[in-house]
């Protein structure tokens, strides 16, 4: 690991690729497989170059296939990469060295890694020796993280009588209890209630902000990104569109304002030009403005009427995200946002 620069994570044309088979279908198909077999190769991640520094939260954003959760995998040693290079804290990630895995954790929201029929208590434990983390460190942990996340009174009842998101809570606790560098997340609220999110990202905010934890997360709940993460990676066919702030990202694409009008007696109201009408009665107007008219618009609303009561929020985060994801290719996101991956 670079000391001057703390760059904890360094990849250079990092690739990966996997040959597919394909076959006609029916029997002749199947037979005709026997001697000719036909393979097609799919590149799951395309010349990525990426450097991640000590305490950052990064987001990793993309539609299904993207090619994150393989980017992810590379990192976390699961999967080797065809070509170029990577480094985790110094290592090769795919050489599995045990002074690397006892430095990250991978939480992955669709695979599990507690023993369902223990206790949280006894998982934490079974985990306690396999990284042989010291009595001392293991004890404040288990406070910290119980307290934190208020689970005290779970930690002696059957993993597999928990919640979803009780279980996740508890997915984390495990991951984070030797103290890891770097947390790969990969969709830790998938499936999750709006509590449960909101619950999992508070606790991810303490522990990237109290203990300094590296954390690289991919989710397909943006919220989840546009709120922990300062700094956005996208992706899409296995090429990274986009690296920088998540708020510049979000701010070339919310492009509208939704404008919320309402009137105590009957009122004739005139729906500004070029806006889209989303709800519309007597005493109530609800409209879509391009944001760069929202001001001369709300002037021209107080001038003209009485109204009751005005609301203007922000576009609908799922409408922005199908536009970034919509965006066609490396330059094109560049020219929405002013920078380059």
């Amino acid at each position: 690991m670079n000391d001057e620069t703390n760059t904890v994570i360094l990849t250079k044309g990092l690739t990966k690729e996997y040959k597919r088979f394909e076959k006609d279908a029916g029997l002749a198909g199947s037979i005709k497989s026997l001697f000719y077999r036909k393979f097609i190769t799919k590149t799951a991640v395309d010349s990525f170059d990426l450097e991640i520094h000590e305490g950052e939260f990064v987001g990793l954003i993309g539609p299904n296939g993207a090619g994150k959760t393989t980017l992810v995998k590379m990192l976390s040693g699961i999967i080797a990469p065809s070509s170029g290079s990577v480094s985790v804290l110094g290592y090769y990630p795919n050489k599995l060295e045990n002074a690397l895995k006892k430095q990250y954790a991978l939480v992955m929201g669709q695979k599990s890694q507690l023993f369902f029929e223990l206790t949280a208590a006894d998982t934490f434990l079974l985990f306690k020796e396999l990284y042989a983390i010291p009595d001392e460190t293991y004890g404040r942990n288990i406070a910290f993280f119980t307290e934190l996340f208020d689970v005290a009174e779970l930690l002696n009842v059957q993993v597999r009588t928990l919640s979803l998101g009780e279980r996740m809570k508890m997915e984390l606790i495990t991951a984070l209890l030797h103290d890891p560098k770097v947390l790969f997340l990969d969709e830790p609220t998938i499936g999750l209630d709006a509590v449960a999110q909101r619950q999992i990202r508070g606790f991810l905010r303490e522990v990237n902000r109290n203990k300094g934890t590296t954390i690289i997360l991919t989710s397909h709940y943006m919220e989840d990104v546009r709120i922990l993460c300062p700094r956005s990676i996208v992706v899409n066919k296995g090429k990274k569109l986009y690296d920088g702030p998540t708020a510049d990202l979000f701010a070339s694409f919310q492009t509208h304002k939704k404008i919320s009008v309402q009137f105590d007696t009957e009122t004739a109201f005139d729906i500004p030009a070029g806006a889209n009408v989303l709800e519309q009665s007597p005493y109530k107007a609800v409209f879509m403005l391009p944001k760069e008219q929202s001001g001369t618009v709300l002037a021209r609303i107080m001038q003209d009427y009485s109204p009751e009561d005005i609301t203007v929020e922000e576009e609908d985060i799922g409408s922005v995200v199908e536009r970034i994801y919509a965006v066609d290719g490396v330059s094109g996101l560049a020219d929405k946002t002013g920078q380059n991956p």
